[in-house]
């Protein structure tokens, strides 16, 4: 399984960026996908998830309202929609893939390599 998280940069405090995840290796549809954060001395955190049914999605609080998760099972693809951006947010963000509704940050089978996102102020 290989997840292959891109599109990650340096923007300025309030600008956008589109993170996206490829995956290969696993029977994409059948998997919940998550994106997760770990900025330096900090515990990985979730950020968002979406069902493999794309009926669900969870976002952590501080992210609501200015992150959006969507995939695209005809790419085997899961985006993060980031807008609003504040130096806080500024971590190695990573995909990540699992069949149970995981609401940890650590339970999850598979993981990607992360792309960073770097906010200035």
């Amino acid at each position: 399984v290989q997840l292959q998280a891109s599109g990650g940069g340096l923007v300025q405090a309030g600008g956008s960026l589109r993170p996206s995840c490829v995956a290969s290796g696993l029977t994409f549809r059948r998997n919940n996908m998550g994106w997760l954060r770990q900025a330096p001395g900090k515990e990985r955190e979730l950020v968002a998830r979406i069902k493999s049914d794309n009926t669900t999605t969870y976002y952590e609080d501080s992210v609501k309202g200015r992150f959006t998760i969507s995939r695209d099972d005809a790419k085997n693809t899961v985006y993060l929609q980031m807008a609003s951006l504040k130096p806080e947010d500024s971590a190695v963000y990573y995909c990540a893939a699992d069949l149970p509704w995981r609401v940890g940050a650590t339970e999850w089978d598979y993981w990607g390599r992360g792309t960073l996102v770097t906010v200035s102020s």
